[in-house]
């Protein structure tokens, strides 16, 4: 995705209060204009669709990283690394799937955030000669090409592949992969290369539970969403209903080309009743969520 070469950066030189001022003017979607823009990425690649979806979330994600603060790393490069997740979420986001896409960012987010950790954490413990380097950065690409990333020790023909792959000694693949597999860690050690620091590993983990409102939030929002979809689709007729949910709502979408032959009409004609069905379906759900006393789509 070369369009977020232009994203505001954080940087120390910047200050991240200034920082979170610039990523402050970027409005949030509402649900029907973040399905918009998402099948105009998923459908056609557009991507201005897609910086919006970005920009929009730059906050979710500077939040997420700021849980992370107090690991001696510089809080520009962990919200950078959010970014980075947050940028693969709207890449890999399906918004026929049923769910906002914050709820699916927040993993990538937050698995981008604890590579970046795990990945300078274990730099600091484990050495930087060039060939320790080179194994730790090539470890989990090896181990997939032996289609052995859910082992937890290496069974001895995979770490001599590995090891003479690497060029290096089969202890250290050995010791590498326990490291970062997790296999040989307390959650009570102290994180620090001299191991006299306050923070310990236990201190990194967060609290799932704190996540379950939002989780709850969201549903009952999608639960809600669905409600008024059903309701709305009263307004159309049935090849409207049916053109519109084959093209737009069934998980795998019907081409222009095979409903214009079986509706015997042009593709522009099928694209034409698309468009028109979906503008109907937007005002009648715009109308009932006013009457519920719901957000209303802009």
């Amino acid at each position: 995705m070369s369009t977020y070469t232009n994203l505001p950066a954080p940087s120390p030189e910047q200050g991240l209060n200034r920082y979170m001022q610039e990523i402050r003017k970027f409005p949030l979607l509402e649900p029907e204009e973040e399905y918009m823009l998402a099948k105009r990425w998923v459908d056609h690649q557009d991507t201005e669709a897609a910086h919006r979806m970005v920009t929009s979330h730059l906050r979710l994600a500077a939040k997420l990283a700021m849980g992370y603060r107090g690991y001696g790393l510089p809080q520009a490069e962990v919200i950078s690394e959010a970014n980075v997740g947050l940028m693969q979420a709207v890449k890999r986001f399906d918004p026929e799937k049923g769910f906002r896409l914050a709820t699916y960012a927040m993993w990538w987010i937050r698995a981008s955030i604890q590579e970046y950790i795990l990945r300078s954490w274990s730099l600091v413990k484990l050495g930087t000669t060039s060939a320790q380097k080179k194994l730790f950065f090539n470890l989990r690409k090896a181990k997939a090409k032996l289609g052995a990333l859910e082992e937890g020790d290496l069974r001895p023909e995979n770490v001599t592949r590995i090891a003479t792959d690497l060029n290096v000694s089969e202890s250290e693949v050995v010791d590498m992969n326990r490291r970062l597999s997790g296999s040989d860690a307390s959650l009570n050690a102290t994180v620090g290369s001299d191991g006299e620091g306050t923070t310990q590993w236990q201190d990194w983990l967060e609290d799932e539970d704190s996540d379950q409102a939002e989780a709850y939030e969201a549903k009952d929002e999608l639960d809600a969403r669905r409600a008024l979809l059903s309701q709305a689709l009263s307004v159309l007729n049935d090849r409207e209903k049916d053109v519109l949910m084959q093209r737009r709502l069934a998980d795998d979408p019907v081409t222009l080309e095979a409903l214009s032959e079986s509706y015997g009409v042009s593709r522009e004609r099928i694209r034409q009743i698309e468009v028109r069905a979906f503008e109907k379906l937007q005002a009648k759900m715009r109308e009932l969520a006013r009457g519920k006393g719901m957000a209303v789509p802009a």
